[in-house]
């Protein structure tokens, strides 16, 4: 079990009972998700090398309760994969057995868990190399930001292996790189490499192997030094809005700017650029300005 998701104590949630994270210690992951932390980022690696990162059920509980209690102090979470590959997908000796009523229970865990990756609260960056396949890719489907080395390859199997996407993935997938490539996927094996996948929207970032995670933490840390309820309002509100008619999803904008722009923190910035202590934007990445150091304002 990883010790640093540990607390003193008895960590177990037993069934039936709600974990209460003012009041319990935090519930221990399974030994093959491992976390560390990187200033305000937190990272959370799926350790399953010999599987290629087959995700089995105990990995899915563990992914929902990560994300659904995300370290404290972290402001940006990687995901990222042990080994030669990102994930492989589910580990299918978990349901090539299993009845109706499982099967749709085995799926409905999967939902919960991707639902607080993506709607979790604290922006998420995929680092993906290798087989993103199946599972995972309805896996970074839910992250917010994908970054692939040159050797991750795309593939939904599913329909050669007699099942269908369980994870999210028909409602996510399709937003991602449209119906009819997700249905060419499923329907005939395609795969995508990373090149070629980009500009479909499989990934923003493409980088060479082995400089993935470097970039995942270097994104992560720009969207870390944001303000935190602007990345709020990004992850939940949105998509959301993306996908409501435009007469709601342009109140719900409304809203979104009302409350950010209360926001102290955000006020100390928009401060900080009238009175020119905040840098100018500048054409590309690698040029985005850092956030000023928080100084008081002229009038106080």
């Amino acid at each position: 079990m990883h010790k640093q998701m540990k607390a003193d104590g008895d960590s177990s949630v037993r069934e039936g009972e709600r974990f209460d994270p003012f009041h319990d210690p935090y519930p221990v992951l399974p030994e093959n998700l491992i976390t560390s932390q990187h200033g305000p980022v937190a990272l959370l690696r799926i350790s399953r090398a010999g599987k290629r990162n087959a995700l089995d059920p105990e990995m899915i509980a563990g992914i929902e309760t990560f994300f659904r209690y995300p370290p404290e102090g972290a402001r940006a979470i990687v995901l990222h994969g042990d080994g030669g590959h990102f994930c492989a997908g589910a580990d299918l000796s978990a349901i090539a057995d299993t009845s109706v009523a499982a099967g749709m229970h085995l799926s409905r865990a999967w939902h919960r868990a991707f639902e607080q990756v993506e709607h979790g609260g604290v922006p998420v960056v995929a680092v993906l190399h290798g087989a993103v396949i199946g599972g995972g890719l309805e896996l970074a489907a839910a992250a917010h930001i994908r970054v692939a080395e040159q050797s991750a390859y795309y593939a939904l199997p599913e329909g050669t292996r007699g099942i269908f996407v369980g994870g999210g993935g028909s409602a996510r997938i399709p937003r991602l790189i449209g119906t009819a490539r997700t249905m060419d996927m499923m329907l005939t094996g395609r795969t995508y490499g990373a090149e070629e996948g980009a500009p479909l929207g499989f990934s923003q970032y493409v980088v060479a192997d082995g400089d993935g995670l470097a970039k995942g933490i270097e994104v992560a840390e720009r969207i870390a030094a944001n303000a935190v309820l602007s990345n709020f309002a990004v992850v939940q509100a949105l998509p959301r809005i993306a996908r409501a008619d435009p007469e709601t999803g342009l109140l719900m904008e409304s809203l979104m700017v009302a409350v950010t722009v209360s926001d102290d923190e955000t006020k100390t910035r928009l401060h900080a650029f009238l009175e020119k202590r905040a840098p100018k934007v500048a054409p590309g990445l690698d040029s985005a300005p850092k956030p000023a150091t928080p100084a008081k304002r002229a009038h106080e």
